[in-house]
């Protein structure tokens, strides 16, 4: 495995993660329902781990990095907006 699948993959997950916890607390926010909390956070997961392991395996180099770049700004706005 190359090491810039590594890097991109692990740049995915770390924002991946934080915005998975950010989607649970609104959701938590919102509805205040733990069931409607736990839906979010295993689809959130779900997702994350299927694109991790997309980037990990056959994405081409352009949409790895992409992929990585706008999950990261994502998050990043999400932080700051919230």
């Amino acid at each position: 495995m190359e090491a810039w699948r590594i890097f991109a993959t692990a740049l995915l997950a770390v924002p991946g993660v934080i915005g998975v916890l950010l989607a649970m607390a609104e959701a938590r926010e919102r509805t205040g329902r733990s069931a409607t909390v736990a839906i979010t956070g295993l689809v959130g997961v779900t997702a994350l781990a299927v694109a991790c392991f997309l980037t990990l395996t056959v994405l081409p180099g352009t949409a790895a990095w992409t992929l990585a770049g706008v999950v990261a700004v994502t998050v990043s706005v999400l932080a700051l907006a919230s």
